[in-house]
C-alpha cells in the first residue's frame, strides 16, 4: 500500500513532446528480406488513428510535466518570476501534500515494521488492537491521496494554460531520475508500437503472420540440420579422440627412442670432450711459442720509438724558439694597436662632444623655427580669412550697388509712367468738353478705340 501512495504523483522529469517522431523508423536490413515487417504507409490516413495517437501524445505529454513538479518544488524561488505565483503556490501546495504524505507512510510502515517484528504476540488482544489501529490510520490517507491527485490535476491544468511557462519547465531535464527516465522511454516505445500497430492493414497483418509462420517452419527445419550436423560432429570428434590416442602412443615410443638416443649421445659426447681437451693442450703450446716471438717484437719497435723521440725533442726545440719569437713581435704589435686605438678614442671623445653641442643647438633652432613657422602659418591664415573677408565685403557692397540703381532705375520709370498717365488724363477730359455736342454712337466708337 506505501508503494501506491508515493505512486500517486511521481515527482520526476521527461522528455520534449516534441521531439517524437511522427512517422515510422526505418529498418537498417534489406528491404527485401524485411518487406512484410514494414508497413507501407508511413503516415497515418485516418481520424480515429490520428485520435488515438494524439490522445497517447497528450498523456506522454503530461506525464513530463507532472515529472518535473519535484524539481519545480525544490527550486520554486528561482522559477516563481518565469512560471508565476499560481503555479508556483499550486506547485508548493502540491508539495506540502507529498510531504505529509511521505511522512504518514513512513511512520506507519515503521510501525507495521515493528508488529512484525512481534508477530509472537499475535494472538494477545494488544497486538489486534495495534493492528486495527493501524489498518485505520491507512483507511485515513485515502483522502490525502485524493488531495493529490486533485492538486497533480490542477497543476497540469494550470501548464497546460500557460504553454510559455510548460516549455520552460521542459527545459530543466538534468535533475530526472533512473525510475523517471524508464518509465517515460517505456511509454515511447509503447508509441512506436502504437504506431506500427495503426499503419499496418489487416492484409499487412495477415502477410506478416504468414510470414512469421513462414520463418518458424524455416527454423525447426534448420534446427534438425543443426541436430543432425551435431550428431555429425559428435561422430566425427569421438574418431578424432580414437587418432588421438593412437597418435599418443605413437609419441612415446618415439619418447623411448629418443631417450636411448640421449644415451647415446652422452657417450659421444664425453669422447668429444676428451678430444677437445687434448687439442687444447696442443694449441696452448703454439700460443706460448707465438708470445715470446711477440715479444722480441716488441722490444725491437720499443727502441725505434725511443730513437724517434730524441730526434722530434730536437725539432720541438727549435720550434718553441721560432713560437716565442712570433709570440713577442705579436704583443709589441697588440700595444702599438692599443697606444693609437686610445688616441683615436679620445679624438673620438673630443668630437662626439662637439656634435653632441651642435645637436642641442640643432634642436634649439628647430624649436624656435618650429614657433616661427607656427606663428607665419597663424598670420598666414588670419590674412587669408582678413583677405576673404574683405572680398565678401566688396561683392555684397557691389550687389547693394546694384540693386539699389536697380530699385531707383525701376521707381523713376513708375513716376514716369504715373506722370503721363496723369496728363493722358487731363488731355481726354479737355477734348471730352470740347466733343460734348455730338453724339452717343461716336462717342462709344471713340472710347473703344482709345481702350
Amino acid at each position: 500500500m506505501a508503494l501506491d501512495i508515493v505512486g500517486v504523483a511521481p515527482l520526476y522529469q521527461g522528455p520534449d513532446i516534441n521531439r517524437m517522431r511522427l512517422t515510422a523508423e526505418p529498418s537498417q536490413k534489406p528491404a527485401s528480406l524485411l518487406k512484410p515487417l514494414v508497413p507501407s504507409k508511413s503516415k497515418l490516413t485516418t481520424i480515429e488513428t490520428k485520435r488515438i495517437m494524439s490522445v497517447l501524445d497528450e498523456t506522454i505529454h503530461k506525464v513530463e510535466l507532472v515529472t518535473l513538479l519535484s524539481y519545480m518544488g525544490a527550486n520554486y524561488e528561482t522559477l516563481e518570476k518565469m512560471l508565476g505565483g499560481d503555479i508556483i503556490k499550486a506547485v508548493r501546495e502540491h508539495e506540502d501534500l507529498c510531504h505529509s504524505l511521505l511522512g504518514s507512510v513512513i511512520y506507519l510502515q515503521d510501525k507495521e515494521r515493528r508488529l512484525q517484528e512481534e508477530e509472537e504476540y499475535e494472538e494477545e488482544g494488544w497486538f489486534r488492537d495495534r493492528l486495527f489501529s493501524l489498518e485505520l490510520q491507512k483507511s485515513h490517507l485515502l483522502p490525502l491521496m485524493h488531495q493529490i491527485k486533485e492538486s497533480t490535476k490542477d497543476i497540469l491544468r494550470l501548464l497546460l494554460n500557460n504553454p510559455q511557462a510548460a516549455s520552460l519547465a521542459q527545459t530543466h531535464t538534468l535533475s530526472r531520475s533512473v525510475e523517471a527516465q524508464n518509465f517515460i522511454d517505456c511509454l515511447m516505445e509503447l508509441r512506436g508500437f502504437l504506431f506500427e500497430k495503426l499503419l499496418t492493414s489487416p492484409v499487412e497483418a495477415r502477410d506478416r503472420s504468414q510470414f512469421i509462420q513462414d520463418i518458424d517452419r524455416r527454423n525447426k527445419r534448420n534446427q534438425e540440420i543443426i541436430n543432425t550436423l551435431e550428431n555429425e560432429l559428435a561422430a566425427i570428434m569421438r574418431n578424432r579422440e580414437a587418432e588421438v590416442e593412437k597418435e599418443n602412443f605413437v609419441i612415446q615410443e618415439l619418447k623411448n627412442h629418443l631417450h636411448q638416443v640421449l644415451r647415446l649421445s652422452e657417450n659421444s659426447l664425453l669422447r668429444t670432450k676428451q678430444e677437445a681437451e687434448k687439442q687444447q693442450k696442443a694449441d696452448f703450446r703454439a700460443s706460448q711459442a707465438r708470445a715470446a716471438k711477440i715479444q722480441q717484437e716488441l722490444l725491437t719497435l720499443r727502441s725505434q720509438y725511443h730513437n724517434l723521440v730524441a730526434e722530434n725533442r730536437e725539432a720541438e726545440q727549435a720550434l718553441r724558439k721560432k713560437k716565442y719569437k712570433v709570440e713577442t713581435e705579436i704583443e709589441n704589435w697588440i700595444q702599438k694597436y692599443d697606444m693609437e686605438m686610445g688616441e683615436k678614442q679620445v679624438e673620438y671623445e673630443e668630437l662626439d662632444i662637439i656634435h653632441k653641442e651642435e645637436k642641442i643647438q640643432l634642436e634649439e633652432l628647430k624649436q624656435k623655427h618650429n614657433v616661427l613657422v607656427e606663428e607665419f602659418s597663424q598670420i598666414r591664415a588670419e590674412q587669408e580669412v582678413n583677405a576673404k573677408k574683405r572680398i565678401e565685403a566688396e561683392q555684397e557692397m557691389l550687389h547693394m550697388v546694384r540693386a539699389a540703381t536697380l530699385i531707383q532705375a525701376l521707381w523713376k520709370g513708375y513716376l514716369v509712367r504715373s506722370m503721363l498717365k496723369s496728363r493722358k488724363k487731363k488731355r481726354s477730359k479737355s477734348k471730352g468738353k470740347v466733343k460734348k455736342g455730338k453724339g452717343k454712337g461716336k462717342g462709344k466708337e471713340k472710347g473703344k478705340g482709345k481702350k
